[in-house]
């Protein structure tokens, strides 16, 4: 199957019963899919009049105790921002799936980049922290959408999951495992009087339960500034406890939630960074350096944000040169170059966008790095 079809398959198999959309290349095939399976699995797809209803509705539907996804490329990405920062301070578990096509604007709608991923760490406005994750096949398409799902179950956050066209329209085979093999995260309920239930009261984790709507349990749900019960506080310091809260529960887990594979990095002196399609490209290039006699590995990034700058900097005292490899002119590769900090050289190799990076352009860079260590 494709990607785009595993990432719904995935989807389902996470237990997502509600998807709401809109039609845009290169995403249509996941709401298409979608449309076909849930209803004969009792579950229900809407096609909305747009991306900010469709992430509306995603929002809503979590909140009446269903798993919920939608799926969009660059511009309908772009109309979900505003709504993106609700689910972010309401605390609504969704998954949002964005097939990235070239841009800015209507782009180039049939064609490959990777543009899109500082927009992913801060689309909406304000701070805040954010889970994306990056599949480079459609075998990681299925199985990052479960990732995806139980990340967001359990920290309460819309989690990103940030393909590409290519990804999304290569045809691979795809493993589908037992239900009885996929282990499901569901979010924590909350216990004790209902009358007197506070929406956003978090222990040390930082992470508060979530009640259903309609179980009778106290609800004041408002994307203004807010303390645990939910009502407004229009002052600096509740908006300090919210949000260093909000962005404690990510930050305090972050090692729990970033996901990286390491490739040959045992001997290296160069190492190339890459997420999504580019990795394959990318793995392309290295074996052909290792052929030629260069110490080349690959530090592949499954989880985007957070970032694994922890990592990056252990590696960027032991290595010569960092290449990042990405499709576009640079935006994770100053995650890599501030994550070094100076201690070793870094190297981009991308450009704007329509076709995926060759690995001869690739191989070119790290040959003229290595010529100068």
């Amino acid at each position: 199957m494709n990607g785009d079809v595993a990432c719904a398959e995935g989807a389902i198999a996470a237990g997502c019963r509600f998807f709401a959309g809109y039609p845009i290349t290169p995403a249509t095939e996941v709401a298409e899919h979608m449309a076909v399976r849930l209803p004969y699995l009792g579950g229900m797809h809407i096609q909305m009049e747009d991306e900010i209803a469709s992430m509306a509705a995603i929002l809503g539907a979590s909140w009446a105790g269903q798993k919920a996804m939608t799926s969009t490329s660059g511009p309908g990405f772009s109309l979900m921002m505003e709504n993106l920062g609700l689910g972010i301070v309401t605390e609504t578990p969704c998954v949002v799936v964005n097939v990235q096509r070239a841009g800015p604007s209507t782009g180039l709608p049939t064609l490959v980049a990777q543009g899109d991923m500082m927009q992913a760490r801060w689309g909406s406005h304000g701070h805040y922290e954010i889970i994306a994750l990056v599949p480079s096949s459609p075998q990681e398409a299925f199985d990052y959408t479960i990732r995806a799902f139980n990340l967001s179950e359990k920290y309460r956050v819309p989690v990103l999951l940030m393909t590409d066209e290519v990804v999304g329209h290569m045809m691979e085979k795809v493993t589908i495992p037992p239900k009885s093999a996929i282990r499901l995260v569901s979010r924590r309920k909350p216990r004790g009087a209902k009358a007197r239930h506070q929406p956003f009261s978090a222990d040390a984790s930082h992470i508060p339960p979530m009640a259903t709507a309609g179980d009778g349990y106290f609800m004041h749900i408002t994307g203004l500034t807010h303390d645990s019960r939910g009502y407004p506080g229009m002052d600096a310091p509740t908006q300090k406890e919210m949000v260093e809260r909000l962005v404690a529960k990510i930050r305090t887990h972050a090692e729990e939630i970033m996901d990286v594979e390491e490739y040959l990095l045992e001997d290296a002196r160069v190492v190339l960074v890459s997420y999504g399609v580019s990795v394959r490209s990318s793995l392309k290039a290295m074996f052909e350096a290792r052929d030629r006699g260069m110490k080349v590995g690959l530090l592949k990034l499954n989880t985007v944000w957070p970032f694994p700058e922890r990592r990056v900097r252990e590696l960027a005292t032991t290595m010569d040169a960092l290449i990042t490899v990405e499709i576009n002119l640079g935006q994770i590769a100053l995650e890599v170059e501030r994550s070094a900090a100076g201690r070793a050289a870094t190297d981009l190799v991308g450009h704007a966008g329509g076709t995926i990076i060759e690995p001869g352009a690739i191989l070119e860079a790290i040959e003229a790095r290595c010529l100068n260590v």
